[in-house]
């Protein structure tokens, strides 16, 4: 290795990305969104729901998420995914994942503390309206 320095040519960063479309991927590529059950199901106790670790950790650490609230004000969910569900579809998404509240299902932790009817419930009509609007 000789003490001389390689130079690198410089590359161009493309950052306007506002003409991307579907064509600029490979046809099999597939366009999805996804969601965490705590971000968008609103708070606990809500449907049968019990507390969840982040309930738990965001009531007893105040002002660790930034607009102040403690997460127990999220968008509620059991107004919106129904319409949510339809402008994904709209806006041609090809799949979705979404997480599941275990507390929303087993508020008491445990299977033999009993199943949360009204959470199996809500988590079929998601699985449901997706099925319709696929």
């Amino acid at each position: 290795m000789s003490g001389g320095s390689t130079q690198v040519p410089s590359q161009t960063i493309h950052t306007d990305f506002s003409n991307l479309t579907r064509n600029d991927f490979p046809s099999d590529f597939v366009f999805g969104t996804g969601t965490s059950a705590y971000q968008v199901e609103g708070g606990a106790a809500k449907g049968g729901r019990g507390l969840s670790v982040w309930d738990v950790y965001t009531l007893r650490t105040p002002g660790k998420i930034v607009d102040g609230s403690n997460g127990n004000v999220a968008v509620d969910m059991y107004t919106k995914y129904k319409e949510d569900i339809k402008m994904m579809k709209s806006m041609g998404f090809d799949a979705y994942r979404f997480s599941i509240s275990w507390p929303r299902v087993l508020p008491g932790g445990k299977l033999c503390l009993g199943v949360n009817r009204e959470g199996i419930d809500f988590y079929n009509d998601i699985i449901n309206t997706l099925k319709d609007y696929s």
